[in-house]
């Protein structure tokens, strides 16, 4: 049971959708302006540097926390590899937006810093080999995120990093997917709700 209140917590605290609550702040609907996404990004383009410093900075937090929190509920290292995952997930698909949020890359950030940072670093590595190759950010992202369960695994060395890879890519790689043929520095096309 242990297990399920991580899964829940780190799903929970990652679904917080603080860009859509600052927004509301100020009267904006960041799910209709600017890229249409709930994530620091389009917070600092909508409400500005400050509030989008605010939400990244919260979203790191909700990776940072989960993995923190998976831990202690599960006693086990495992049970924050499993609330890191579940809040990437949580931020990607937010029960409170009704299955719309961010694009998983600031929690995502979090977690991999909270287990293991040469999980950063790898990720970092891997985004940045993409962008020499292809010299497009959103190709790189969905190659980076191709290539994380192997190097979750090789950094782990356990078939439980190899999973939590994937718990963390496959949310991305889905947000990020459909912007593979986007040109650098143009505005994503924004979701349409309904």
């Amino acid at each position: 049971m242990e297990w399920v209140y991580a899964a829940l917590a780190g799903y929970f605290l990652g679904s917080l959708p603080f860009a859509y609550w600052f927004g509301i702040l100020q009267n904006k609907n960041l799910l209709a302006e600017g890229s249409g996404n709930v994530g620091g990004t389009n917070a600092w383009r909508v409400l500005g540097p400050v509030p989008g410093l605010m939400v990244m900075t919260l979203d790191v937090a909700k990776g940072l926390m989960a993995v923190a929190l998976g831990e202690f509920l599960a006693r086990d290292p495992g049970g924050g590899l499993l609330g890191g995952a579940l809040a990437v997930l949580g931020h990607c698909y937010s029960v409170w937006l009704l299955g719309r949020g961010g694009k998983g890359l600031a929690p995502a950030l979090g977690a991999l810093f909270a287990i293991n940072p040469w999980l950063l670093a790898a990720a970092g590595g891997s985004f940045g080999l993409a962008y020499l190759l292809t010299r497009n950010p959103y190709r790189s992202v969905v190659l980076a995120a191709m290539a994380f369960p192997l190097a979750s695994s090789a950094v782990g060395g356990s078939l439980s990093y190899l999973w939590f890879g994937f718990g963390v890519a496959v949310p991305i790689l889905l947000k990020h997917l459909g912007e593979w043929n986007r040109p650098p520095g143009q505005l994503p096309r924004k979701v349409k709700s309904g």
